[in-house]
């Protein structure tokens, strides 16, 4: 067998997209981040509201719509269901900032197991990183 032979190393070839079980996940926390933000927010709403907690006045109430908007049957109609919840505003507001809690909680574990169990650092392509020590100067 010569210097230079025509024999090559097998390469593992690894599949770049992630694993379709992330796929599905994803698709489950885009369902249930919002139901569980609407849920606890009407839940935290009327909490407030029995132990006299100190709401924003302006949240409170059955919402009030300008009065061009009577013009409109349609529109007036469509806002017809929202129009009679009680402290509609102020379960929107606290849905919202329940969905960026948990959004934002899910991202930080999700990034943890990422780290954990993604891909590694470097590929076979990339040069490892140096490891040089810099030198004192005295001057």
């Amino acid at each position: 067998m010569g210097k230079y032979s025509s024999v090559k190393k097998k390469e593992i070839i690894r599949d770049r997209a992630p694993h379709p079980i992330w796929r599905g996940i994803g698709c489950l926390m885009f369902i249930l981040i919002p139901i569980l933000s609407i849920a606890i927010g009407v839940e935290t709403i009327n909490y407030g509201v029995e132990n006299q907690w100190r709401l924003p006045y302006q949240l409170l109430g059955y919402p009030t719509l300008p009065d061009f908007l009577r013009a409109s049957d349609f529109i007036w109609a469509a806002t017809a269901p929202f129009r009679g919840i009680q402290h509609f505003y102020a379960y929107v507001v606290a849905s919202l900032v329940i969905m960026l809690v948990l959004g934002g909680i899910i991202s930080v574990i999700y990034s943890f197991v990422y780290q954990i169990m993604g891909p590694a650092r470097y590929g076979p392509t990339d040069v490892p990183p140096l490891k040089i020590k810099g030198m004192k100067k005295s001057r």
